[in-house]
């Protein structure tokens, strides 16, 4: 989990997560600097798998995201956004699907910031399936419905420079070299509000000429990774 001035829905993540982890599990925690009270709450947590790495300024989620990931530990590894909030079972389905590939991605429920629906389903709103071109141009690959195991992440890492998005990354290189599933089931609610940093679900901010270049940018990095 990456965090930045998340407070306001912090815990009730914490919660939806937590209360799925067996004993052996871990949630790996790197903030961004934050100066809300992240800090506090995670540190009346008292509880063994949460592992809060030292803050360090990265100024993007990327940078975040990447330092954590270099810090987990065990097989399977889970992205996890700090305003969801995760369904009972998620973490079981996902595994399980994980069974017969390297990445699953789930579908999601978008809702806006008092978890009141915008799309039921974002694989239908998204237009979610695999494919390496089609997730070039428009990528199924949200962090937060995301799993995959060590092999992905080691193909993965180090993050190229100037990348737009780790999660759509992760996810192009598991369509070039390992095996992917979508899974149907929507596994959480996806937070929508002004604080997100990515425009999942809304227009994008960046103009044509941008997207067109960090596409190809991005398949250059993918074709000599």
């Amino acid at each position: 989990m990456a965090t930045y001035n998340g407070e306001r829905f912090l815990k009730e993540q914490l919660d939806s997560i937590l209360s799925q982890l067996g004993g052996d599990d871990e949630l790996v925690i790197s903030d961004d600097h934050s100066t809300d009270g992240i800090a506090h709450i995670l540190a009346s947590y008292e509880d063994k798998r949460i592992k809060v790495l030292p803050s360090r300024r990265f100024g993007a989620p990327t940078g975040n995201f990447e330092y954590a990931l270099k810090h987990c530990s065990n097989d399977l590894i889970f992205l996890a956004d700090q305003d969801d909030v995760w369904y009972p079972g998620k973490i079981d389905a996902m595994s399980d699907a994980l069974q017969h590939a390297d990445l699953a991605v789930c579908d999601c429920r978008l809702t806006d910031h008092d978890l009141r629906t915008i799309f039921p389903s974002f694989f239908a709103f998204n237009g979610s399936r695999p494919g390496l071109i089609k997730n070039l141009l428009r990528s199924s690959y949200m962090g937060c419905c995301m799993a995959f195991r060590r092999e992905v992440l080691t193909k993965a890492l180090p993050f190229p420079d100037s990348i737009p998005l780790h999660d759509q990354w992760i996810g192009l290189v598991a369509e070039r070299y390992f095996r992917i599933t979508f899974v149907p089931e929507i596994l959480l609610d996806h937070r929508r509000h002004r604080d997100n940093y990515s425009s999942t679900g809304g227009r994008s901010r960046n103009s044509l000429g941008k997207k067109v270049g960090m596409r190809l940018q991005l398949a250059k990095k993918l074709l000599f990774r």
